[in-house]
C-alpha cells in the first residue's frame, strides 16, 4: 500500500494544489486502511512533503520512481518515502527509504543510547528507523530480484547543532551508515549532483518500467515463519532485526537487565501487543541476546506447549532446560542476583484459585524470589479459560508490592494478516460485545465468508497445492476423542445444505500426541500448524495459539451466535470441560476471545464460516462472498463431498 505513486516530476505537477493533493491521499489513506488519518498524521503530510519535493528538484531527480508513505508489505510499517532507480553501472534495482522529520530539537534518552526524546515523547533515533526499514527489505526481498538498498534520514526543519548531535549519538554501528541531513545540507549543496550525493542518489537513472513492476509484485515474506528464525536467532545470527516498537521494546528490557545491579530487590518489564505484534519474536532475541553475553543465566518460558516445543526443535538440544513449558513449577537452576526470564504468552499461565499466593499469581512470586528480571509478553485479550492470565495493571501492583521496578512496553505495529492495521480493527470490532460490526472495507487482505465447510476445505487445499501454508480451525463445539496415534476420529461433523440434499462433512481434530510425527503422515499437536500434513486435521485454539500460516480457514461453533440483541454465548454447546459449565455472560468473554485469537493466525487471508444459520446470514451482510476456483491455479476435485462415518 501507498498513498503516492509516480515519478517525482509527477509529484511535483500533482503539488501544485498541495491541499487537494493531501486530501486525495487522505482519501487513499481510508479507503486501504478502513480509518480516517489522524490530524498529526495530516499535519506531517503538509509539513514534509513539499520539503521532500523541493530536495528531489533541487537534485534534479524527477525521473526517479516516487512512492510516498509506502508499507512494508507483510507488516503495518511505512516508510515515509521510497525511491526507486536504477543503477547507472548495471541493470540493479536501487531503492532509497527516506525517512522524513519536522523535529527542531531533540536530547538523547538518559539510558537507552538508540533513543531519543523529543518534547514529552520517546522515539527511535532516525538512523535506527531507516536501518530497520533498509534491514527489513534485505530480509524479506527475494534475491533474484536484485536490489540494492539504501537509507536516509531528511531532518527538514533540522538546525546544524541538532543534526552534528544526532550524528554523534548514531555511533560506530550499523545505524552510523544512514546520513542524517539537516536544512544546512539541503540549502548549502552547491550543485544538483552534490545534493544527490547527500541523499545517496548520485548514481541513480530512472529504471525500466519492468524492473519496477518486478519490484511491486515480488513475494515479500518474512525469513519463511517466526520459529523457523528461532533456531538461528538463537544461536547468535543477526540475520533479523527488530524494527520500530519491537526494537524499543528490546531496549527497554535491556535497560532493566543492566540495571539489576543498582541494589533494587527485582524487576518486571511488560510488554503488551495484540496479534502478530512480534512479542515471540522479541522474546526470543532477548533470549539470544541473553544466550551470548557474559556471566548470563536466562530462561524462555511458555505455558503454550505448542510454542515451546516448536523453539526447542529450533534450537536443537542444546536448549533443554533453557527453554521450557511453563505449568505449576518454575525451572530449576536459576539465581536471584542474575537470572532473567522471559515468559512469553502470559496470557495461558495458569494464575486462578488455588494459584495464588495472597493477591498475586503463586507461580510470578517465586519468579520474582528467584531471578533479577521477570519479563512478561502478554495479550490480556487472548485470556481463553478461568484460571489462566493475567493483566498490566495487576502486574504494577505486584511490582510496587515487592518493591520492585516496573516498566511497559505497548507494541501497535503488527507483522501478521498483511501487515492490515485495518483487518485487525475489523476483528476487534466484529468481537466487541458492546460493539457495532462493520462491513469490511480494507484491502490487500484476502477476506471472505464461505457458503458451506467444503468450500472452506477446497480453498485450504487449494494454497496448499500452490506450496503455501493453511489450516483450517474451529471453535471446541465437537468432542475430542481420537486416540493419541492415528486414525483419528472424524470428531468434527457439520451438516449442510447441497442443492441436491443434505451432506454432512466431518474432519478429525488434531492429534494430541506430544511427539514431532504422531503417525501415518499426521504430525502431533504441537506442530499441526506447521508440519506437512497438519491441514487435514482441524485445529483448536490451544493448537492455533501463538501460531501463523499463510492462510487461515474458522469455522464459529454454536458456542457463539448473532441475534439482534448482539453476540450471544451457549456454553453447553461447547466441549471444553473448564468452560461449559459458565454461565453465559462469562463464557462470553472467553468466547469472543477465542475466536479473536483463531482469526488472526491467517498472515495473508481468512476465510469464515459460521454452523449457525442466523451467524452465517449475518456475516454474509459484512464481507465479500468467497469466489472459487482460486485464482492462479484450479481447486483438486474432492471426494469428501459425502457423509463419512
Amino acid at each position: 500500500m501507498h498513498l503516492f505513486a509516480g515519478t517525482v516530476e509527477q509529484a511535483l505537477e500533482c503539488f501544485d494544489d498541495g491541499r487537494e493533493f493531501v486530501a486525495k491521499c487522505a482519501e487513499r489513506f481510508a479507503e486501504t486502511q478502513g480509518r480516517q488519518p489522524g490530524e498529526a498524521e495530516l499535519r506531517s503530510w503538509r509539513q514534509s512533503w513539499p520539503r521532500l519535493l523541493e530536495a528531489l528538484s533541487a537534485a534534479e531527480l524527477h525521473g526517479l520512481r516516487l512512492f510516498l508513505e509506502y508499507e512494508l508489505p507483510g507488516t503495518s510499517q511505512r516508510v515515509d518515502a521510497l525511491l526507486l532507480g536504477g543503477s547507472a553501472e548495471g541493470s540493479d534495482l536501487v531503492a532509497v527509504a527516506i525517512e522524513l522529520k519536522q523535529w527542531t530539537h531533540a536530547a538523547p534518552h538518559p539510558e537507552q543510547s538508540g533513543k531519543l526524546t523529543v518534547g514529552s515523547r520517546e522515539v527511535l533515533h532516525p538512523a535506527r528507523q531507516v536501518g530497520g526499514y533498509v534491514t527489513y527489505f534485505h530480509d524479506w526481498l527475494p534475491d533474484d530480484l536484485g536490489i540494492d538498498v539504501r537509507g536516509v534520514a531528511l531532518l527538514h526543519n533540522a538546525p546544524t547543532e541538532l543534526i552534528r548531535n544526532l550524528r554523534t549519538s548514531a555511533g560506530i554501528g550499523p545505524s552510523s551508515a544512514f546520513p542524517l541531513l539537516g536544512k544546512e545540507d539541503v540549502a548549502a549543496a552547491e550543485t544538483p549532483r552534490a545534493l544527490a550525493e547527500r541523499l545517496r542518489c548520485q548514481d541513480l537513472r530512472p529504471a525500466a518500467p519492468q524492473r519496477i513492476d518486478d519490484f511491486l509484485q515480488a513475494r515479500h515474506r518474512p525469513s519463511a515463519s517466526l520459529l523457523s528464525r528461532v533456531g538461528s536467532v538463537v544461536n547468535g545470527a543477526e540475520t533479523f532485526r527488530l524494527i520500530g516498537d519491537q526494537d524499543a521494546a528490546r531496549q527497554e528490557i535491556h535497560r532493566a537487565i543492566n540495571a539489576k545491579r543498582r541494589g533494587r530487590p527485582g524487576h518486571i518489564v511488560v510488554v503488551t501487543g495484540g496479534p502478530g505484534t512480534g512479542k515471540t519474536v522479541i522474546a526470543s532475541r532477548v533470549f539470544a541476546d541473553l544466550c551470548l553475553g557474559p556471566d548470563s543465566n536466562p530462561r524462555l518460558c511458555s505455558p503454550s506447549g505448542t510454542l515451546s516445543q516448536q523453539l526447542l526443535r529450533a534450537v536443537g538440544d542444546a536448549g533443554k532446560g533453557l527453554i521450557s513449558t511453563l505449568l505449576t513449577k518454575i525451572p530449576g537452576g536459576l539465581d536471584k542476583d542474575d537470572s532473567v526470564v522471559l515468559l512469553d504468552e502470559a496470557h495461558r499461565a495458569r494464575t486462578g484459585l488455588g494459584m495464588r499466593s495472597a493477591e498475586f499469581p503463586l507461580l510470578f512470586k517465586q519468579f520474582l524470589e528467584n531471578c533479577a528480571v521477570f519479563v512478561l509478553f502478554l495479550d490480556e485479550h487472548q485470556i481463553v479459560r478461568p484460571g489462566e492470565g493475567t493483566t498490566t495493571s495487576e502486574l504494577r501492583k505486584m511490582a510496587s508490592d515487592h518493591n520492585c521496578t516496573f516498566a511497559h512496553v505497548d507494541l501497535r505495529a503488527q507483522f501478521r494478516c498483511s501487515g492490515s492495521r485495518a483487518y485487525l480493527d475489523w476483528v476487534d470490532t466484529l468481537l466487541d460485545p458492546a460493539g457495532q460490526p462493520t462491513q469490511w472495507a480494507g484491502s490487500g487482505y484476502d477476506l471472505a465468508v464461505c457458503e458451506n465447510p467444503v468450500e472452506l476445505e477446497e480453498w485450504v487445499d487449494g494454497h496448499i497445492a500452490a506450496g503455501e501454508s493453511a489450516r483450517i480451525t474451529a471453535g471446541f463445539c465437537w468432542p475430542w476423542e481420537s486416540p493419541d496415534k492415528p486414525p483419528l476420529l472424524p470428531e468434527v461433523s457439520i451438516p449442510w445444505e447441497a442443492p441436491d440434499g443434505q451432506r454432512q462433512w466431518k474432519r478429525p481434530w488434531n492429534s494430541r500426541s506430544d511427539a514431532t510425527l504422531a503417525g501415518d503422515g499426521t504430525p502431533g499437536r504441537a506442530f499441526w500448524a506447521t508440519d506437512e500434513g497438519g491441514h487435514k486435521q482441524i485445529g483448536c485454539i490451544y493448537t492455533a495459539q501463538g501460531m501463523e500460516y499463510d492462510y487461515s480457514a474458522v469455522i464459529l461453533g454454536g458456542d457463539l451466535t448473532w441475534t439482534a440483541e448482539g453476540w450471544r454465548a451457549h456454553p453447553e454447546k461447547s466441549e471444553d470441560s473448564q468452560l461449559r459449565g459458565l454461565d453465559a455472560r462469562r463464557y462470553l468473554t472467553y468466547a469472543l476471545n477465542t475466536y479473536r485469537v483463531l482469526l488472526t493466525r491467517g498472515t495473508r487471508g481468512t476465510r469464515l464460516y459460521s454452523t449457525d444459520a442466523d451467524t452465517q446470514r449475518f456475516l454474509r451482510t459484512l464481507l465479500p462472498e468467497h469466489r472459487t476456483p482460486l485464482d492462479g491455479y484450479p481447486l483438486p476435485r474432492k471426494n469428501v463431498i459425502r457423509s463419512r462415518t
